[in-house]
């Protein structure tokens, strides 16, 4: 993608700006180790994050989602493209320049167990980015961060036990009491529930939400589980092999996908309710190596409306296909009719889902009736009762 076609965050200036991101990791063999191959980790994505929302990141494992949330904050550097924080270009920092930078960009890793140091009390691994942003003052360091557990429903006086004294989920608010110890404007959160159990993850997804009113933070919320990405994102990217393959707001995301692989991932998430039927669909092959991908459209060889030699020699552009909604498919327009031909759309499922319009077009007109039609229908039933002969006589 050009650098000028960047997909819009929305009105406003965005707070992240990521322009044609490539990082590929060299794999090194032979004596001399050499570079041999490449694994194409991420391969020219482009997208923007508004100030103040919201913006999830999902797809596979391997995918490239983790690697990419890495590079914004450049704690890895990447093989081209740029990444601009707030107006600046953090891939052309210095060091002392980007050290300042980093107080307004933290992350909140993924696992909570490995994340946190077992011999430090969690008042040193909270207050450890105070100190290296020249905090230097122990007391003024030790009310912040009780201030901040605070912040994260956590006791004051846990700041001298260590992390292995804490749950799963009280492990990860203290990690996340690390990140925002430094009251950054952007937060990298890699899969920050997918440890917890399900019971924990909805409490700290809600006070992820709480605090990004609260402190006016921006999120990047990298995750494979579109349950929870749905539940707490404004806008989603869905990452296929490297490639940022459908971007728009969760919503239309959600209603109306335009990718065959976005279909396959929502087809996944299963429904409360019983009256939705929705059969799963089951991606055949494996996802090809990322040393090695596939010529054209990456996701062609497990696509089920294909259409070759295009497909497979074209590589589709992130282009915008309505408002506000980008994909990487050479049909998106056409993906509802494709499906038909290709049996992608079982006719089982059209029946099910006229069945289930026709029940609730039924009970619409029903609850729409008038009253007074409704009673005149009751009473006409009434006098042919009574005129009946009653049994017996």
């Amino acid at each position: 993608m050009s650098v000028g076609a960047t997909p819009a965050a929305g009105d406003g200036k965005p707070l992240v700006r990521v322009q044609n991101l490539v990082k590929y990791f060299p794999l090194r063999g032979g004596i001399l180790q050499r570079t041999v191959a490449e694994v194409k980790a991420v391969d020219d994505v482009t997208f923007d994050v508004r100030a103040g929302e919201v913006f999830g990141l999902v797809g596979e494992s391997g995918c490239g989602k983790t690697t990419t949330g890495r590079l914004l904050l450049r704690l890895i550097e990447p093989t081209s493209g740029t990444v601009e924080f707030d107006g600046r270009d953090l891939t052309k920092m210095k060091s002392d320049e980007l050290k300042k930078t980093r107080s307004d960009m933290q992350i909140v890793f993924q696992d909570p167990y490995a994340s946190l140091n077992p011999r430090l009390p969690i008042g040193e691994i909270i207050g450890e980015g105070l100190s290296n942003m020249g905090v230097r003052d122990r007391h003024q360091r030790e009310e912040r961060v009780a201030a901040i557990l605070d912040k994260v429903g956590l006791r004051r006086y846990y700041i001298n036990r260590y992390p292995h004294e804490f749950s799963g989920g009280q492990r990860q608010r203290i990690g996340l009491a690390r990140a925002l110890v430094l009251e950054p404007k952007f937060v990298v959160a890699d899969e920050p529930v997918s440890a917890l159990d399900v019971s924990i993850q909805s409490q700290v997804l809600n006070l992820m939400a709480d605090l990004k009113d609260e402190l006016q933070l921006t999120y990047l919320f990298i995750s494979h589980n579109l349950s929870v990405v749905e539940h707490i994102s404004d806008r989603v990217g869905v990452m296929y092999l490297g490639k940022l393959v459908e971007m728009s707001s969760t919503e239309d995301l959600f209603k109306n996908p335009k990718h065959p692989y976005t279909k396959f991932l929502l087809s996944a998430i299963p429904k409360p309710d019983p009256r939705q039927h929705r059969q799963r669909l089951i991606l055949s092959g494996d996802v090809p190596s990322p040393i090695n991908p596939p010529t054209g459209c990456r996701f062609h060889t497990r696509c089920p409306i294909a259409q070759f030699p295009i497909c497979s020699e074209q590589q589709p552009a992130f282009e915008l296909k309505s408002t506000g909604h980008w994909a990487a498919c050479h049909f998106a327009e056409q993906t509802k009719e494709l499906e038909k031909e290709s049996g992608f759309v079982a006719p089982a499922i059209e029946a099910v889902d006229e069945e289930a319009a026709a029940i609730g077009q039924a009970e619409r007109s029903a609850a729409s009736e008038p009253e007074d039609v409704l009673e005149s229908e009751l009473d006409e039933e009434a006098r042919r009762r009574s005129s009946e002969p009653l049994g017996g006589e």
